[in-house]
């Protein structure tokens, strides 16, 4: 027993006098040809080591005195030491009862600087590369600046970009460190071609994307840049095209962008595969879960048999009943479509099957990608958090709020499991996107108080990334000047309420009519959703109005005005509107409609009740030539509540409601040709818009054809002994006209040239209109 005892500790005395050596290229043995599992050492020892500390250094291995570790414990640790970016080479030796480690420092970088750089600023770059002064220099770590600054240059259309380095070595171990970039020139996208499609041209389906083929405007609107991410979303965008136009079966066989180096230039190539296009089949609703009766949610779907196959339907049918099952008390049921394709027919029948999902509840969410954008604007928009039944409904809902907000490129929700079987993570990646522009809109009236017009602002969706809306604007005229401020809140006090405010003046001339006004004023608002489509806004105006003018030149209710300036209007009112509009800068279908009232008397000058509607309703009447019909009306009526009114608390309609007609141009009048406005107001307008024939459809140019009617009539504003009244009765104005509509950089820009076919003899006409174009 005696003797196995001495061979035993002679074994493990080789074993631990057995020289181990650790480099940045991996593990070797030094002396023996085998060496114990396991080891223990009684000091860490740093050799080399002169700017950086001994302790950083033991912090940095795995490996501590007095337990024992292993070949893998040394490789593990010189990678640690590598990874710090300190040191240029490691090595790792067991001598004795000692673990011995040698570092040669990296030189520390003094200063970053950026040299050639104008079209991204020195610190945007300086957030783009990892080297930083003060840190160490790594030669590794420089190339990986260099493909982040080439791909910070590729994200604004400069693939052509090339990036050296200059290393300039100063005393005591350090270095200066410049990256000097040529930013050659922008890499265009002069092609996109579509393979495969019958059904659309390759102009319709240009349309749809957003990336763009270069032009003018492109170092603008940079909707010309390549960007692989941006052209995975163009193909999403395709899909749902597609989906939604009844083409189940469609998909993106393949996508590629090849560079053309000689020229700087892309051509973009998309394959697809369109297939049959489907109508809906019978449409039914099956419910497994214990209370909930299919039959009561039929009225919730939104897919009926023989309508066009729309996968936005069965969205919204899903979406629906999920709320509503909750409502009831069922967090964790789940609603799964179900198609069943007859090839023969073309036609899908879908069945909504409502069962008991997993119990899983939500351990956190997780937010990821976003550097500007803060992390509480993004878990805002889900109707769950930690420690909520998990729906993925709700997650569902919450990726289309986010794609709403406009402030991210891409948003991809993902789940993972948590903790316990039970729990799930809710992993979001988002980009950040640019939220701000600066805008210049220009308009040309031809009625009072007008001639061209040219307004310049400047907006922030995203302000300082907490989900804030700003506007600042200012307008010049040929007789007028208006100046806006406006500001939005969209999450009040935590709820999902907008709130925010709005400060305005103007101030404008009107030579032909003797008289000018200026009028100023505030409004506080606040808004509600009711439900997904439909909301509700409060709001309290303040204004105060100030008319100057030669009172022998002006009938009596502007003389009165002008005598009793200034005055002042303190108003609420209350909204409802409802929106179903596909898209808020071209919509093809959707409903856009609204209610309002407004009540003054709440001080000031003015005393009235307004009730007022208005509501336009789009519709593709032609989907391959992208021709986008519409109809809309409006109407309002006036009810003073004290005595009679003054002119300015009448109705008045401009050269926007029935085009063809001048600002005030149309409704009850003196007979010296005073406008008075008016106490009811009915307008209707049919449109056709459509891309004008021969230039590209991304140039982003579209014609329209229009037909306006309405009427301006009532009167309750006193006038003087001997003076009269005319047109306030309801005779019907109407007019037709054509329209050029240019969504261009500076802001969406309309010319419409129309011509009155109903009109009175003491009417103004204005045939000519230039201006910013608008939903309503």
């Amino acid at each position: 027993m005696k003797a196995g005892s001495r061979f035993l500790n002679a074994v493990s005395a080789f074993a631990l006098s057995a020289s181990m050596v650790a480099t940045g290229t991996g593990v070797g043995l030094v002396a023996g040809t085998s060496v114990a599992q396991a080891a223990v050492i009684n000091r860490v020892e740093v050799r080399g080591a002169t700017r950086v500390s001994a302790e950083t250094v033991r912090a940095n291995i795995t490996i501590v005195p007095g337990k024992s570790f292993s070949n893998a414990d040394i490789d593990a640790s010189v990678k640690r030491l590598y990874a710090t970016g300190y040191f240029s080479d490691v090595s790792i030796t067991v001598s004795g009862g000692s673990l011995v480690v040698s570092v040669s420092e990296n030189q520390l970088v003094n200063q970053v600087v950026f040299n050639g750089n104008r079209k991204i600023k020195d610190d945007k770059l300086q957030g783009v590369v990892r080297t930083q002064p003060l840190g160490p220099y790594s030669e590794a770590t420089v190339e990986t600046d260099i493909q982040a600054i080439r791909d910070a240059y590729a994200a604004i259309g400069r693939s052509d970009v090339t990036v050296t380095t200059q290393v300039v070595p100063i005393a005591e171990g350090r270095v200066n460190l410049a990256f000097v970039i040529n930013e050659g020139e922008r890499t265009k996208i002069t092609q996109i071609n579509f393979v495969g499609n019958e059904v659309y041209s390759d102009g319709r389906l240009q349309s749809v994307i957003a990336t763009k083929e270069s032009g003018i405007f492109s170092f603008l609107t940079r909707k010309d840049v390549y960007n692989p991410d941006k052209l995975r979303a163009d193909e999403e965008l395709l899909r749902q095209f597609y989906y939604n136009r009844g083409y189940a079966d469609f998909q993106v066989v393949s996508s590629e962008a090849a560079l053309n180096e000689a020229t700087n230039e892309y051509t973009v190539t998309i394959t697809i595969e369109e297939g049959p296009r489907y109508d809906f089949g019978p449409v039914n609703i099956e419910s497994t879960v214990e209370g909930i009766d299919a039959e009561e949610l039929r009225g919730l779907v939104q897919s009926r048999e023989g309508t066009v196959y729309k996968a936005k339907d069965i969205q919204s049918t899903m979406s629906e009943i999920s709320k509503r099952v909750a409502s009831e008390g069922y967090p964790f049921a789940r609603v799964t479509p179900r198609g069943n394709r007859d090839l023969a027919n073309h036609t899908i029948a879908v069945d909504y099957l409502v069962d008991q999902g997993e119990r899983a509840y939500v351990e956190r969410i997780e937010i990821r990608g976003n550097t500007r954008t803060r992390d509480y604007v993004i878990r805002r928009e889900f109707d769950v958090g930690e420690g909520d039944a998990f729906n993925q409904e709700m997650v569902a809902r919450a990726k289309r709020r986010l794609e709403a907000l406009g402030y991210f490129s891409s948003v991809n929700i993902s789940t993972q499991p948590g903790s316990a079987a039970d729990r799930v993570v809710i992993v979001v990646d988002v980009q950040d996107q640019s939220t701000g522009s600066f805008g210049i809109g220009a308009g040309y009236s031809a009625g009072d108080g007008g001639g061209f017009l040219v307004e310049a602002s400047i907006e922030e969706k995203n302000f300082l990334g907490r989900g804030q809306y700003i506007r600042l604007a200012a307008g010049k005229g040929e007789d007028s000047q208006t100046y806006n401020v406006s500001f939005t809140e969209p999450y009040f006090l935590g709820y999902r309420l907008a709130a925010g405010f709005d400060l305005f003046k103007n101030e404008n001339d009107f030579d032909d009519d003797n008289y000018s006004y200026n009028d100023q004023g505030f409004s506080l608002r606040v808004t509600a959703p009711i439900t997904e489509n439909l909301s509700t806004t409060l709001r309290y105006n303040y204004t105060e109005l100030e008319y100057f003018g030669d009172r022998d030149e002006l009938s009596s209710p502007y003389d009165r005005v002008i005598d009793g300036s200034p005055w002042t209007r303190s108003s609420i009112s209350q909204s409802i509107t409802y929106n179903t509009l596909d898209d808020a800068q071209l919509p093809h279908e959707g409903i856009l409609a609204s209610v309002t009232q407004e009540f003054a008397g709440l001080g000031g000058t003015s005393d009235f009740y307004k009730l007022t509607g208005k509501a336009k309703w789009y519709y593709t009447l032609h989907d391959e030539a992208d021709i986008i019909g519409s109809l809309s009306g409006s109407a309002g009526h006036l009810f003073e509540t004290s005595g009679s009114l003054e002119v300015f608390d009448q109705f008045q309609l401009n050269s926007n409601d029935i085009r063809g007609f001048e600002r005030n141009g149309l409704g009850p009048r003196m007979n010296n040709g005073d406008a008075l406005g008016g106490t009811t107001y009915f307008t209707a307008s049919a449109e056709a818009t459509f891309p004008l024939p021969g230039l590209p459809r991304d140039s982003g140019f579209r014609g329209a054809l229009f037909v306006d009617a309405g009427t301006l009539y009532g009167n309750d504003v006193e006038i003087g002994p001997g003076e009269s009244v005319r047109g306030d009765n309801a005779s019907l104005r109407a007019s037709v006209g054509v329209s050029l509509i240019w969504a261009s950089p500076f802001g969406p820009l309309r010319v419409d040239y129309a011509v009155p076919v109903a009109k009175e003899d003491f009417d103004e006409v204005q045939n000519f209109k230039f201006g910013i174009n608008s939903s309503f």
